[in-house]
């Protein structure tokens, strides 16, 4: 299992995994960028916010053995930090203070850890500011996505803070007189979250939310690219009012942390979002002790744009759709589908909106697209990019590393896509949308469903009876119709085939963090 967790910070890196914000190829002014990050910092700190530590039991602690790993801002290069470096050892003692913490705040009311949650909740919204910089800084995102990103982060916790008390157990009806039956839901105990770098407080807020409401306790391994915001977050949770122990963070050693979490008897369930590649190593991992797993993967989205479509509904979606976060988002419209009596039409009001976009440091206002977390996500994109104008793709925008150097690139649309290029086949996870004609319904079904993956679809059509006959066909867990941002809290968020196993958010997401009890009652006549 050390190998599979070894490929977890690579993979993370590219295959990992939503908040409106689009890009550009023009350039936003850099000239302040150092002084604007500096500033930021400064805000950062002042808040005391700024944590470098883990925190075990409620302590801030450096790693055992000392060692630290940087943490860059990937629009210049430059270190903020250097963070504690963790390992078994750090994440044994982790589990073991999760374990421990469970059996109290499990016996709380669920009224006692909703108002706990509901504490934190404010705090992040009070603090969504110095959030929103710490995201910008360490993930590269735009302010106003970073922004996005709070506000949707924290509405996990305000919204489980209420599901806390609505956990509700049965009573069924008895085969003889004198017998009672009922059903308890009780929390499945101490969960390993494993989140990824491209929301690094909503994948975390998304899953301790409702473990913390069920009556879990958590260890949290954040991605080693961005562990700031995930600190500081742990950081608010502790000044709300939730105990020591439940709600742990360890970062750094990937492999050392992954597979103390996998061997330990009492980590009862993994969640992890990132991609399909871990997903699979973590899933076979599990299984030794047998433990509760829910998998957010890769996806591949399809965004299918009919003729009876609105243009500038569609155009608005699919941008939305494809380049919010620089298009590192497993909900992204990797595959952008359009019939051909509208082609030529929609190409060429997408190819304007995408040239109105703007790319710079995520500090500049006028930004709408950051860089890509790292050099590996440049080199994946070029690498699909040479694939496809090798197989016959036109390059009808972009197509390059931007001027701005760093790991900006160029917002890009690609034309004359076929089935067999790495465009089509796979998860691109950068500001690359390729073009897709078809001719009727049935075969833009077929092309969409032709993939392992099966997390989200769009489609922008007028039609009602078309927008249901595609929507039940089409082999995904989530599907917007003529809408491009459809992540919300009160809905169920997960894919099917090979982007994942349960549902996060929303009601539905409470029982992956619950087991059933039956209880049978004898003599009661």
């Amino acid at each position: 299992m050390a190998m599979a967790m070894m490929t977890m910070r690579r993979a993370a890196a590219l295959g990992a995994r939503h908040i409106l914000a689009a890009s550009s190829s023009r350039a936003a002014p850099l000239r302040h960028m150092s002084a604007d990050a500096g500033a930021a910092m400064e805000k950062i700190r002042a808040a005391g916010l700024l944590r470098t530590q883990g925190l075990i039991a409620g302590q801030w602690v450096d790693a055992y053995d000392g060692k630290t790993i940087e943490v860059q801002n990937p629009a210049t290069g430059d270190v903020l930090a250097n963070v504690s470096c963790m390992g078994s050892r750090e994440t044994s003692d982790a589990i073991a203070s999760a374990n421990s913490t469970f059996y109290s705040w499990s016996k709380l009311t669920a009224n006692e850890r909703s108002k706990a949650l509901r504490k934190w909740y404010d705090l992040i919204i009070a603090h969504k500011e110095e959030l929103a910089l710490l995201m910008t800084l360490e993930q590269g995102k735009p302010m106003k996505e970073a922004l996005g990103e709070v506000n949707y982060g924290a509405s996990f916790i305000e919204y489980f803070a209420e599901e806390a008390k609505r956990i509700y157990g049965d009573i069924i009806p008895p085969t003889l007189s004198d017998r009672r039956l009922l059903v308890l839901k009780q929390p499945v105990g101490v969960v390993g979250a494993i989140t990824p770098w491209n929301f690094p407080l909503a994948m975390i807020t998304r899953k301790v939310g409702p473990a913390l409401a069920c009556g879990c306790t958590v260890v949290v391994k954040p991605s080693e690219f961005t562990p700031l915001t995930a600190l500081a977050a742990a950081d608010l949770a502790l000044q709300a009012g939730i105990p020591p122990g439940a709600l742990n963070v360890v970062m750094g050693n990937a492999p050392e942390i992954g597979d103390a979490l996998l061997q330990s008897t009492q980590v009862r369930k993994i969640t992890f979002t990132g991609s399909t590649a871990v997903g699979k190593k973590l899933m076979a991992g599990s299984a030794n002790t047998v433990k509760k797993v829910s998998l957010e993967l890769g996806g591949n989205a399809p965004c299918i744009v009919f003729d009876d479509a609105d243009i500038d509904v569609a155009v608005k979606g699919s941008l939305a759709a494809k380049f919010r976060n620089s298009g590192q988002t497993c909900v992204c419209a990797n595959r952008i589908l359009v019939q051909e009596g509208i082609y030529e039409k929609f190409a060429s009001a997408f190819i304007k909106a995408v040239q109105s976009l703007q790319v710079g440091n995520g500090l500049e206002e006028s930004t709408s697209q950051g860089p890509l977390i790292n050099e590996a996500a440049v080199q994946k994109v070029e690498k699909f990019i040479n694939d496809a104008t090798s197989r016959g793709a036109n390059m009808m925008l972009g197509g390059k590393r931007h001027s701005l150097g760093m790991t900006f690139y160029e917002p890009t649309v690609v034309g004359n896509v076929s089935n067999d290029m790495l465009l089509f086949r796979e998860e691109v996870f950068g500001p690359v949308a390729p073009l897709i004609p078809f001719k009727t319904e049935e075969e833009a079904i077929h092309l969409a469903n032709d993939t392992n993956a099966g997390l989200a679809a769009y489609i922008f059509t007028k039609s009602i009876p078309r927008s249901w006959r595609v929507s039940e066909s089409l082999e995904y867990g989530l599907v917007g119709v003529n809408e491009g941002i459809i992540s919300t809290e009160v809905a169920p968020f997960g894919g099917v085939k090979q982007s994942g196993l349960g549902r996060e958010g929303s009601k539905y997401g409470v029982d992956e963090y619950l087991e059933l009890k039956y209880i049978c009652m004898g003599n009661m006549g």
